[in-house]
């Protein structure tokens, strides 16, 4: 079977596996659940699973053989997200592998004992998962993006440096996301200092998203910033044409956003978050306890740039900016 069309395959009820239960557990086969908020049909979403996928292999483990996955792929459905974490701790696994900080605070609301690896989740010691990063406690560990919120004024400081007429930016989230409020407290602290009035926006739906932007875009020299959110991964290619239709500059914590004609975007590579995370569910399995492993903070971010998309807007990059660029989309 091809790798592609197992990794989708693992998006699957938990019943259609052969091997289930107590025959798991007396063949010494290990459980691992996997919570991803994106749907099992996103691109982004399978790379992010199949970096994780690579990584256990590389350690050892292979589902099948020694271990058993169970994906579940709510998107952004919160309550398909709240029935997806009791599905999962009810299958009572050896550790459960969270992708964000939504999927972490429900999960941490179902259960305190069932060991936790979270892959890109952000503000974990902010939002009190983890009360000390070195030493996080309790039953879960990982990789975060990052452990403030202060991301939100350098993608603010990097579309004002590509777009300097800017003097309005909206900023746009998942209704009820753990992380607006920080963004939010950060906007407005870095926008004094560039003169720009910020505006922070929630919504749940392609519809409330394009009314939300469509109103925005009334009033001109506007901008977007959209920080890293599976909401704006969902609605990616919506949030683009959006952009290109109303003419806003905006920038994006995700790279593969530009690849997809987005202006600018600054961030980390999240799928190759989910390899490393594969070390800390080999050591879980092997017996440490996730209070003794601490949380990991990327160190390097990239910068990416579409020149197509700069151009249609009429605005010109710095040469500097393009000096620092990771990647440059002609």
């Amino acid at each position: 079977m091809r790798r592609r069309e197992f990794i989708a395959g693992l998006g699957g009820a938990a019943a259609a596996w052969p091997v289930v239960g107590l025959a798991q557990q007396s063949s010494g086969v290990r459980r691992i659940g996997v919570l991803m908020t994106l749907t099992k049909d996103n691109v982004e979403g399978l790379e992010r699973l199949n970096s994780l996928v690579q990584g256990l292999e590389a350690l050892g483990w292979t589902h099948g053989r020694n271990i058993h996955v169970d994906a579940r792929w709510p998107g952004d459905d919160l309550d398909r997200l709240r029935a997806n974490v009791t599905d999962l701790v009810k299958l009572k696994p050896d550790v459960i592998v969270a992708g964000g900080s939504r999927a972490l605070i429900v999960l941490q609301q179902q259960t305190r004992t069932i060991p936790i690896v979270f892959v890109a989740a952000a503000g974990t010691t902010e939002h009190g998962l983890v009360p000390n990063a070195a030493r996080p406690a309790g039953n879960l560990t990982g990789y975060t993006t990052f452990d403030s919120f202060a991301l939100a004024g350098k993608l603010l400081g990097g579309l004002k440096e590509v777009a300097p007429a800017v003097t309005k930016i909206l900023l746009i989230m998942y209704r009820g996301h753990p992380s607006l409020p920080g963004y939010r407290r950060e906007l407005e602290a870095s926008a004094k200092s560039l003169g720009v009035v910020p505006t922070t926006a929630d919504a749940t739906s392609a519809a409330e998203l394009e009314g939300i932007i469509t109103a925005f875009a009334r009033e001109p020299n506007g901008g977007l910033v959209m920080p890293a959110d599976q909401f704006n991964i969902l609605h990616r290619d919506l949030i683009i044409t959006l952009a290109a239709r109303h003419r806003l500059p905006a920038i994006y914590a995700y790279r593969t956003h530009v690849a997809a004609g987005g202006l600018i975007s600054y961030g980390i590579d999240f799928s190759a978050l989910y390899r490393p995370a594969a070390s800390y569910v080999d050591r879980i399995l092997k017996g440490e306890q996730p209070a003794n492993l601490p949380v990991q903070s990327p160190t390097k971010y990239q910068l990416a740039i579409n020149l197509k998309t700069a151009r249609a807007l009429g605005l010109t990059v710095p040469a500097t900016l393009l000096a620092r660029a990771d990647e440059v989309i002609e």
